[in-house]
């Protein structure tokens, strides 16, 4: 019973230890460990907010110190996604990089209390810039992917395509009794945007082809679709159809009844940051819990489609 007794002081005692312990371990993290406050669900994507109002915290670590530290956030994107990111050109230098992910980004600057420098490249290297370092946050009109979240901590979805959300078939008009369907691209070059949710898809879904040629941008599809490069480009449904309506003359088009709609957690683009930064992904998606309630992001969407618009975006 003595030793019974002993034992059981033993524990208590460990036990006490340890809970006084505890909160000094979890002010103590060190860059590059992860908070457990704010882990990646099971789609690997964060969920939890923290009150971006009031600036970065004074216990952040991690890259989101690193923010405060340098008084910058670096930001990757590809610019040529209207109307989310574009270049205008009566504008200059940083102020020329526009659209709604580029008004997203500078309230996420403001809110951290930082200067925001935006950071253009192609889209197949924009995570690959946040992996290494060289940016703090991929803000590029981005999908989740099981592939992407596997390399990078996403947040919450921001922007939500409604009834084109997902992927479709892009060809010439003068093709349109030529190419109905998935089947009518035997023996005909298609087109991706490289390291894209709509490269993931053409290769699940056309399997019969004979080319696949790989884009560096949206853009790059449109033109070689119009020049004859390709036959036909697999598309976010939404982009595609919002360029044709804004270029009636372009002569493509979206082929009917092909549309490859997305799972509910594929839905609604996405930040990313370096693999572990839950932290710095919960404070951004304290200013994504903003601007989806005041309707904010919407209002910027709709003007920078407005503006892609005109210049024949």
């Amino acid at each position: 019973m003595g030793y019974k007794r002993c034992l059981m002081c033993l524990v208590l005692v460990v036990l006490a230890a340890f809970t006084a312990l505890a909160p000094a371990m979890a002010e103590s993290l060190e860059d590059g460990e992860a908070d457990v406050r704010f882990m990646e669900n099971e789609w690997n994507y964060v969920e939890e907010s923290i009150d971006a109002s009031a600036g970065i915290p004074m216990d952040a670590t991690g890259v989101l110190a690193d923010i405060r530290e340098a008084g910058v956030l670096r930001v990757a994107t590809e610019p040529y996604f209207p109307p989310q990111e574009f270049i205008d050109p009566d504008l200059e230098g940083q102020d020329s990089y526009v659209g709604s992910d580029m008004k997203l980004a500078r309230l996420i600057a403001q809110r951290m209390g930082v200067a925001l420098q935006i950071v253009p490249m192609d889209f197949s290297e924009v995570l690959n810039a946040v992996a290494d370092g060289s940016c703090d946050l991929a803000i590029s009109a981005l999908s989740y992917t099981p592939g992407r979240a596997s390399r990078m901590t996403m947040s919450k979805g921001y922007y939500y395509a409604g009834s084109r959300a997902g992927s479709g078939l892009m060809i010439r008009a003068a093709d349109s009794g030529r190419i109905t369907g998935i089947a009518n691209l035997v023996g005909r070059n298609i087109g991706a945007q490289s390291g894209s949710l709509q490269e993931v898809q053409m290769y699940e879904n056309v399997f019969h082809y004979r080319e696949f040629r790989r884009m560096n941008s949206v853009q790059e599809l449109y033109n070689a679709l119009m020049n004859g490069t390709i036959d036909a480009a697999m598309v976010d449904a939404g982009t595609g159809h919002a360029y044709i309506d804004s270029n009636p003359r372009c002569g493509l088009m979206m082929v009917p009844g092909v549309h490859f709609t997305l799972e509910e957690q594929f839905d609604g683009d996405r930040i990313a940051a370096r693999k572990g930064e839950g932290r710095l992904i919960a404070f951004v998606n304290g200013v994504i819990d903003e601007v989806l309630a005041s309707g904010a992001y919407m209002e910027w969407y709709e003007e920078a489609a407005a503006r892609a618009n005109a210049l024949g975006l």
